[in-house]
């Protein structure tokens, strides 16, 4: 296949995401493959699944550059948190464990700067001066800050405290879906989210992912905002995108690993 070519592998606390992605264009050049993510979230658990989900990929891309992105701080391929996972990814080398599982070079990267990544790159936040701040309502909060054009990696924005809880607790879309909210009920918790980072950043865009930005016409309307705010070009599959574009950038190659 095509050098622009790369694999992306999107892990979440629900599911695990994969796909061959043309970089030259940020389109998915397979179907995306998703498998569950195991219960309780266990490292072998998870890296074992990812393995299953790679060989399926590798049918028609052997060799190619691969991506990992994790709901997770990373530091130097080190998983430093763990939101919505087992808690024995504290601290863990997870980059070395998935290729020496894998067999071959990988990047890992945090799930939420992955998909900030291919938004600047190739979606809603290309070409944006100044800050913008996407977030990931799904299972949490994930979140990516970007000044021009360049990321700042691990902000964990979901994790900000308002009134006495993790901001996540209450306005992710899984409380959404815990608590039976409506559209309307759950917009009013994202207001008083995004209203908080507005106060913080004063950012120039805001950009929304995650599965549910497919309804951004749902509950965006409801948001009363001094800052733009944008559903996510790239939706659920910017994760995959930004891992596979990262690791091409960082120069990761398919080789296996030594």
């Amino acid at each position: 296949m095509a050098a622009q070519h790369a694999i992306g592998i999107d892990i979440g606390g629900t599911g695990i995401k994969g796909a061959v992605v043309d970089l030259s264009t940020g389109e998915l050049v397979t179907d995306r493959i998703k498998l569950s993510t195991p219960k309780g979230g266990e490292p072998d658990d998870i890296v074992a699944t990812a393995t299953e989900l790679l060989a399926k990929l590798d049918k028609h891309a052997d060799g190619l550059a691969v991506g990992v992105c994790f709901p997770a701080v990373v530091k130097n391929g080190r998983t430093m948190s763990a939101a919505n996972v087992s808690k024995k990814w504290i601290g863990l080398e997870a980059e070395k464990l998935f290729e020496k599982e894998l067999g071959r070079d990988i990047h890992f990267v945090n799930d939420a700067d992955a998909a900030g990544y291919a938004e600047a790159r190739f979606g809603a936040a290309k070409d944006v001066p100044g800050v913008v701040l996407l977030t990931t309502l799904g299972t949490g909060i994930g979140s990516a800050l970007i000044n021009d054009g360049v990321l700042v990696p691990n902000t964990e924005l979901g994790h900000l405290e308002l009134n006495g809880h993790d901001a996540e607790s209450k306005a992710a879309y899984s409380a959404m879906e815990r608590e039976e909210l409506d559209w309307k009920h759950w917009a009013k918790r994202l207001q008083k989210y995004y209203s908080h980072l507005e106060m913080l950043f004063t950012p120039d865009l805001f950009v929304v992912g995650g599965g549910v930005s497919k309804n951004y016409e749902e509950f965006l309307p409801f948001l009363e905002l001094n800052t733009k705010i944008v559903p996510a070009v790239h939706r659920n599959n910017a994760g995959i995108l930004g891992a596979a574009a990262l690791a091409v950038a960082l120069g990761v190659g398919g080789a296996p690993a030594q």
